[in-house]
């Protein structure tokens, strides 16, 4: 047993070293590949569209990964001091959104399909060019980024003088003691030689199209979780409210014969499985009658809704909306998210937006977009 279990691991090594292999980073000395990638604008980019630019800057970064996100504002301020010196800087996605699972989403709103892309572009202000590599990831391929964010840069004849990090410290409001980046730019501009030419890297690995079988895997472990629905009473619902956890609570009021209800629940089950590994949870509060037990259970089912499920077992539904918050008028469905202690951050009755709840959600101090 112990010779097949050592086989088994060797095999894994084995398997994942022939991945890591099959894109290696580009060496110092090599000449930029080339790539033809639609922006975030539409248009379409190659290498000739930088001819006139000195020096030409890549990095790979994405939407999702917390490392990318902290990197962000430095991106746009380095665009901001040299673009004016004849300095391109280029930000290229290089993930397959299909081989992100829900649970790799936990520091973002947004993942990293074309559209996200646009969205994110956009909330931020990006002055640069943001590319889409994620269908087939040629350009990422040929480049070999090792994570995002992870920096090209090409002088005027193509040829990589640089490959590394923006800088030493992750955290934006911490100061670097490394700003590699900036001095490989500066050197470059000055006609030096590059005095650090690679570095470690740190962040998000890249999500390869080949990690398509992670996908199902995940699929497979939330189909095995169990969904129970539990009996709860006003006071219990007021106990709720008052949050004594230290997590964030997002609260769902529902119902099976409530349409809108029906409709939107797959939406907070995404949520929850995006947010579960942070100070977060999703509840579920039904308003079914007590004798529906079974089909609302049946329905939670269907959805793999493995968070907390309540039943309210009451028959005075008024109670239940005073014990969850006075401002509601009493129509479902009804969400709110509450922090610890009680305080209600947000209040929506009828159908929600499930773009605004993950960005309030994941910019709250409790949670974070970055380490």
């Amino acid at each position: 047993m112990r010779i097949l279990i050592a086989l088994l691991v060797l095999l894994l090594l084995v398997n994942y070293a022939t991945r890591a292999e099959e894109h290696p980073t580009l060496p110092i000395g090599a000449k930029a590949p080339a790539f033809s990638l639609k922006g975030i604008d539409g248009k379409t980019y190659s290498l000739a569209s930088f001819n006139k630019y000195k020096i030409l800057v890549i990095i790979f970064t994405c939407n999702h990964c917390p490392t990318a996100q902290a990197y962000e504002d430095r991106i746009i301020q380095l665009t901001k001091e040299y673009s004016a010196k004849g300095v391109a800087i280029v930000a290229v996605s290089p993930n397959d959104p299909k081989s992100i699972r829900l649970d790799e989403l936990g520091y973002s709103d947004l993942s990293d399909t074309y559209a996200e892309m646009k969205l994110r572009a956009k909330q931020k202000k990006f002055n640069f060019p943001y590319l889409y590599d994620g269908d087939k990831q040629a350009m990422s391929k040929a480049y070999g980024p090792a994570t995002t964010p992870h920096v090209f840069i090409f002088d005027k004849e193509r040829v990589l003088r640089f490959q590394g990090r923006i800088d030493d410290v992750e955290k934006p409001t911490e100061k670097p003691n490394s700003f590699d980046t900036r001095n490989a730019i500066e050197e470059l501009l000055q006609n030096k030689e590059v005095t650090v030419k690679t570095t470690k890297v740190f962040g998000c690995s890249v999500k390869w199209a080949e990690k398509g079988d992670w996908i199902e895997k995940a699929k497979k472990e939330w189909a095995a979780e169990p969904v129970r629905l539990e009996m709860i009473d006003e006071a219990g619902v007021k106990n709720l409210v008052k949050n004594n956890s230290d997590k964030l609570r997002l609260i769902n009021v529902w119902a099976t014969w409530c349409g809108p209800c029906l409709i939107e629940f797959p939406e907070f089950v995404d949520i929850n499985r995006m947010y579960r590994g942070r100070d977060f949870e999703f509840i579920s509060i039904c308003l079914d009658d007590t004798s529906k037990h079974a089909k609302a259970l049946k329905f939670l089912q269907s959805k793999q809704a493995s968070n907390k499920n309540y039943l309210f077992n009451m028959k005075n539904k008024y109670a239940l909306i005073d014990a969850v918050d006075p401002k509601w008028q009493g129509a479902l469905p009804y969400t709110l998210i509450v922090e610890p202690g009680g305080r209600i951050v947000y209040g929506k009755q009828y159908l929600i937006d499930p773009a605004q709840i993950k960005k309030l959600i994941v910019e709250h101090p409790m949670i974070g977009r970055y380490y």
